[in-house]
């Protein structure tokens, strides 16, 4: 019996270690949807220090979403550094700055 899916609070942080690269393409942009309608517009995205497989493609995919106004990677020495990445997200449509 697989255990139950336990509710994640969205806020400015997003840990990937505890998901599936294979979620990722549905992850962020819902992740980032939530994000921008509590108006949150930088996220930290952590995708670890490993091989650099993730961060290749959390990379690809921040590339081609819409919702990604910018991304500064490595996120800085007191940010997680190479582990992590900043993204900045566009407000939503309807706001002043579209």
């Amino acid at each position: 019996m697989e255990p139950e899916p336990q509710r994640i609070e969205v806020g400015s942080e997003l840990d990937l270690h505890t998901f599936r690269p294979r979620d990722l393409p549905e992850l962020l942009p819902a992740w980032f949807e939530e994000c921008r309608r509590k108006g949150i517009r930088e996220v930290r995205v952590v995708h670890g220090k490993g091989s650099g497989t993730l961060r290749e493609g959390v990379h690809a995919l921040l590339r081609q979403m819409p919702e990604v106004a910018e991304f500064q990677y490595p996120a800085g020495a007191g940010s997680g550094s190479w582990g992590a990445t900043w993204v900045l997200l566009r407000e939503e449509r309807g706001t002043s700055d579209e």
